[in-house]
């Protein structure tokens, strides 16, 4: 391997899987959150019809204040499995030392 192979080796760094998820989990959980909140302030009679097509995947998911909380922790774990999966992925295509 060639010096500059080297340093490039040395500046593709691996990335920490732990915490790409939660920063994918942080940003799902609280989008998520956020939506259901606005829902919940802005009322009517129908708040939500698309939003509301996620309790088929969140059990006990509802436009309500205690769904929110439900909503972000389910859609944190998703964020959560996602990035840890981009992690991995990641690190395992663009090992350190490898060369193309």
């Amino acid at each position: 391997m060639t010096a500059p192979d080297q340093e490039l080796a040395r500046a593709v760094a691996r990335l920490n899987a732990r915490a790409w998820g939660i920063a994918i989990g942080l940003l799902l959980g609280l989008g998520l959150f956020v939506a259901t909140i606005i829902l919940v302030i802005k009322g009517g009679p129908n708040p939500g019809p698309h939003l509301i097509l996620l309790r088929i995947y969140f059990p006990g998911y509802r436009i309500t204040v205690l769904g929110a909380f439900i909503g972000f922790v389910y859609a944190f774990v998703l964020g959560y499995a996602l990035g840890r999966l981009v992690g991995a992925v990641y690190n395992r295509l663009v090992a350190p030392g490898r060369t193309a």
